[in-house]
């Protein structure tokens, strides 16, 4: 019987739930949510007419941040993942504004105030215009720039003890920034090269302000491309990372790039159990190290039904199993984030619905949140620990998944 790094292979039906200590959480990003963006890279795309639908104010988290927390508190969440967006905090060069530091303040204080434990996002994508100016990435003073703003957030809130996101999939950063137009194609590697050294000295600045703090950088499992991340970035970080931060939501994906600028997220496969393939990748390359689910979510258009049948409550509960599968079979699965709490901006369009209150910002001016089935589904996982040890997801896994090949042929889950 072949054995992985120590972990049993996936051959036992059990899931038990994963225990009291686990880290159930939602996530969501700054400039996706917030509205009343300051001026910044991606608010200057997102009004250039090169996309879908321009900003707006987004689903105005910036106003309405109390309600929502307050959503994520009713599920029962234990973590809250938010970004603090540089350009809110800094505005022009070496000038910092404290009305933006009071907001993330008060976000942060209500994160808490709620029972929850803050996710703090250092770079979600988003830096301030006035960097744009100076060539972003392709920008030699860019590190110590990106530090600098860096430092200023870790010593606000290190006190309050959040677990740490250095950068959100840094991989994918540089292909959409030249393909905005924003970098070079041949700095696209010197980009990478600049965050690897930024991503290392704040981790040790971090451990420096917060003993036995938590930090990572979220990677990207894309299939078919996971490869491409190890050896520019996640090999050259590996041994300053605390936890594994995994993004997983796809069985399949062509191009990432192509799926980013087409935008049409919910007509990629799904795959629920891809989500132990990518668990048990990780746990082979960061043998013992905590791993913790990131992001993950169901996108629909518009918020229609999808045309392969697949309902939020369903795939959430196919999605829990198989992780509650995973932690079963020895791997050190810490957390788990839902992508997103409600909808919100989706990189140039608000047709992705990823949310689990649904707001349909461009017809419904009040930007209400309703709820979708996934609501109480996730409120009762929470609440359980998970799914029930003898449920069945609804779909049986895919021969021979392309999540983490050959080793999903070889000893595929049943």
């Amino acid at each position: 019987m072949l054995t992985f790094g120590g972990l049993t292979p996936a051959r036992a039906q059990a899931a038990p739930p994963v225990g009291g200590d686990f880290l159930w959480g939602v996530a969501s990003s700054g400039f996706q949510s917030e509205g009343n963006a300051p001026d910044s890279n991606w608010s200057r795309y997102a009004n250039s007419g090169r996309v879908s639908d321009p900003y707006g104010d987004s689903v105005d988290f910036y106003h309405r941040y109390r309600d929502d927390i307050g959503l994520a508190a009713d599920l029962g969440a234990k973590v809250y993942r938010i970004s603090v967006e540089w350009a809110r905090v800094q505005p022009r060069p070496g000038e910092w504004d404290e009305a933006g530091f009071a907001f993330y303040d008060s976000v942060i204080g209500a994160i808490k105030a709620a029972g929850m434990r803050p996710m703090i996002t250092l770079d979600h994508w988003v830096f301030p215009a006035w960097e744009l100016d100076r060539g972003g990435w392709s920008n030699p003073g860019m590190v110590d720039d990106w530090l600098a703003n860096a430092r200023a957030v870790v010593d606000r809130y290190a006190g309050d003890d959040p677990l740490w996101v250095t950068f959100n999939e840094p991989t994918l950063g540089p292909p959409i920034f030249v393909a905005q137009g924003n970098l070079p194609p041949e700095q696209a590697g010197i980009a990478l090269d600049r965050q690897v050294t930024a991503h290392r000295a704040i981790y040790d600045y971090i451990h420096a302000r917060q003993p036995g703090a938590m930090v990572t950088s979220n990677v990207s499992y894309t299939p078919g491309y996971e490869f491409l991340a190890q050896i520019p970035f996640e090999n050259r970080v590996a041994d300053k990372l605390d936890y594994i931060g995994i993004d997983y939501y796809y069985g399949s994906l062509p191009s990432p790039v192509d799926s980013l600028l087409k935008n049409t997220p919910w007509a990629t496969p799904l795959q629920p159990e891809g989500i132990y393939y990518a668990l048990r990748h990780y746990a082979r390359q960061f043998p013992g190290r905590p791993l913790y689910i990131v992001e993950n979510g169901m996108p629909t258009h518009d918020g229609k039904p999808r045309d392969d049948g697949w309902t939020r409550a369903d795939n959430l509960r196919d999605t829990v199993y198989w992780l509650q599968r995973a932690k079963a079979d020895g791997m050190n699965v810490m957390g788990y984030n839902y992508w997103s709490l409600t909808d919100n901006y989706e990189w140039g369009s608000y047709s992705p619905r990823f949310g689990l209150y649904t707001v349909d910002v461009k017809t419904d001016p009040s930007l209400t949140r309703h709820p979708t089935d996934a609501v109480p589904a996730y409120r009762d996982i929470i609440a359980q620990g998970g799914v029930p040890a003898d449920y069945h997801p609804t779909r049986p896994p895919t021969p021979c998944s392309i999540v983490d090949p050959p080793f999903s042929c070889i000893d595929p889950v049943r």
